[in-house]
């Protein structure tokens, strides 16, 4: 390697370096952005999780499709595989590719994918796509997807649906999760361990009339879909984060390569200047003797 082709190398990993820190900002910015959509739909979830709590010794609800598979259902599990559009996101998308390899049994599963990274990754591995709802904005693709979701539900061509994706934890951590979004479990809001309701809400159940089975199957429906979209709103905070700590690492290991080649660079300046001075010390020796 000469002087010429290290500069040029030098200047290359500057130019890439400058690229990765833009992207750096970008992801944090849409981090923060995600988890504040998280944070506002929060008041929203939290009453709804205290209405069900409130109903969910109703006798409907109990009965409700929601709650159990159809009796002539097939034994086979629906998947909703949220991943990402775009990749460069460190581990993101080979922990969810992983994921799926080990823990779900691919013969007796059907895919709904919320991502062109997950679709393309099923289309190697012969999973069985039902539907694709990849956008540059997967929050608006929620009311379709779970009205897909219900509907096949309903008609008993699945007795499980789940949702597989990266839950997020904090900047620098996030953790791949399976969770049960169909047959609702009553467990969750009536089980030992879960959240009492608030003291204002200590007088008992609803009491609803005349149609207490339009309003259970109402807030299960709405809890089911926020479930969905709860897990599309955690997927791309975790990703925007993986995004930032990859882009920072990027970053800092362009500044380490930058720094070696200067190394390298003044090294070979030197040689080639000890190399002329030795030249033109022979040359005055050779013409004085």
């Amino acid at each position: 390697m000469n002087l010429r082709e290290v500069r040029k190398k030098i200047k290359s990993v500057n130019n890439v370096k400058k690229i990765t820190k833009a992207m750096q900002l970008v992801s944090s910015v849409k981090m923060r952005k995600a988890q504040k959509t998280a944070l506002d739909g929060r008041a929203y979830r939290e009453a709804l999780e205290v209405m069900i709590r409130r109903v969910a010794g109703a006798t409907e609800m109990k009965e409700s499709v929601f709650t159990s598979p159809a009796k002539d259902s097939k034994r086979r599990e629906l998947v909703i595989f949220i991943s990402s559009n775009k990749g460069l996101c460190g581990s993101f998308l080979t922990s969810l590719d992983r994921h799926l390899l080990k823990k779900v049994d691919y013969e007796n599963t059907d895919f709904l994918t919320v991502g062109k990274k997950g679709a393309h990754f099923l289309g190697i591995t012969r999973g069985t796509i039902v539907a694709d709802f990849s956008s540059t904005h997967p929050l608006n693709e929620v009311g379709a997807l779970f009205s897909m979701v219900k509907q096949a539900w309903i008609a008993g061509k699945y007795n499980r649906v789940s949702v597989v994706y990266n839950k997020f934890i904090n900047t620098l951590r996030f953790d791949t999760v399976q969770e049960q979004v169909l047959p609702v479990r009553l467990d969750e809001f009536v089980g030992e361990g879960t959240k009492a309701a608030p003291k204002d809400h200590a007088c008992g159940i609803y009491t609803i009339e005349p149609l207490t089975t339009e309003i259970v199957n109402a807030l299960l429906e709405s809890n089911v879909e926020e479930k969905i979209r709860g897990s599309i709103i955690n997927s791309e905070a975790a990703e925007h984060s993986a995004r930032m700590i990859a882009m920072k690492n990027a970053t800092e290991n362009a500044t380490e390569v930058v720094y070696n080649l200067t190394l390298e660079g003044n090294k070979l300046r030197q040689e080639k200047i000890t190399s002329e001075l030795l030249d033109m010390i022979t040359a005055k020796e050779s013409v004085e003797s």
